[in-house]
């Protein structure tokens, strides 16, 4: 887990920095896909739901907790909503994530939920925190283009 914290941290850092650069937060590259702004938003739903994974399966097993995410976009309305806001909620929220990693009951890495939304999929928490930060990578690249 230690591995994945100093990941997380420096991929928050890192991001941060970035915001000062020159990126078209606004554009969309096709209809119906997202802006930059709106991966960042994604992001931002991502990590709330993760954050209650990881939090749930301290004390719990076996629950499901997915999202829709096109949805979830949509009705945050990120594309109306300031960079720098999103940004800073991005990051707080994924600091918030570092601090539940960091305290983790060892005992409870094993424990699974399901993320999936048809047939059952559980998974565990050291799985989860891997799967998230594969996730993040993934948009943030994204973004770097």
């Amino acid at each position: 887990m230690n591995s994945i914290i100093l990941q997380l941290t420096e991929i928050i850092n890192e991001f941060q920095a970035k915001r000062l650069q020159s990126i078209d937060w606004d554009s969309r590259p096709l209809p119906g896909k997202w802006s930059n702004k709106e991966i960042v938003g994604h992001l931002i739903d991502s990590a709330m739901i993760n954050l209650q994974r990881f939090i749930r399966c301290t004390y719990e097993e076996n629950f499901r907790l997915t999202y829709e995410q096109d949805t979830w976009v949509a009705i945050q309305h990120y594309q109306d909503s300031d960079i720098d806001d999103i940004i800073d909620l991005w990051a707080l929220i994924n600091k918030q994530i570092i601090k539940v990693l960091e305290n983790y009951p060892p005992n409870r890495l094993g424990a699974r939920c399901d993320n999936s939304k048809l047939e059952p999929n559980l998974q565990s928490v050291a799985w989860l925190a891997n799967d998230y930060l594969g996730h993040l990578r993934h948009h943030i690249n994204q973004i770097k283009q």
